[in-house]
């Protein structure tokens, strides 16, 4: 067994292979490794919401890819965490549409409410304010903010409130 084998058989698991062998299936033989994004999403998901360096080598190895180029996509997508988060993460878009709908001061009041600036987390590990987003694809509703993958739109002070306050 290749040292690399073994890093896979040791940090997936056979439910993680099973399930990111049913996304490789999706693909033609030679392209297995166009599945890498639902691995990554495999993994992270797995482990309380972040990956770990040993993630990424486990999925370059079942895949058959170099890691290095494992690292350049989960370094790259803002949805791969690579150290601990939030139970929740929040991402709020920043884009003209949202911009000029009042996103700025909507960021500034979420930070109060929850004490944290972008990019950190409460102290209690409840929420983690990811770094804006450009463009979240939801001009319509500006300003807006996705919240564990959920989409909030027209939002107000009022509504931050309640969505904040119902996360556990």
């Amino acid at each position: 067994m290749t040292r690399e084998s073994h890093a896979a058989d040791e940090i997936l698991t056979p439910e993680m292979r099973a399930e990111i062998d049913r996304w490789i299936a999706k693909y033609p033989p030679d392209r297995k490794q166009s599945a890498v994004l639902p691995a990554l999403h495999i993994c992270q998901d797995s482990n309380g919401g972040w990956l770990k360096r040993e993630h990424l080598d486990a999925v370059a190895d079942y895949l058959g890819m170099p890691r290095v180029q494992v690292y350049e996509v989960a370094n790259f997508y803002g949805n791969f965490f690579l150290e601990p988060v939030g139970r929740h993460k929040i991402n709020i878009c920043n884009n003209i549409s949202c911009m000029l709908r009042g996103a700025d001061e909507l960021i500034a009041y979420i930070e109060k409410k929850l004490g944290i600036r972008r990019g950190e987390t409460t102290p209690d590990g409840r929420i983690t304010l990811v770094m804006e987003e450009e463009c979240l694809a939801a001009c319509v509703g500006a300003p807006m903010m996705l919240v564990d993958g959920k989409y909030y739109t027209d939002l107000t002070p009022e509504k931050v409130d309640e969505i904040l306050d119902s996360l556990e």
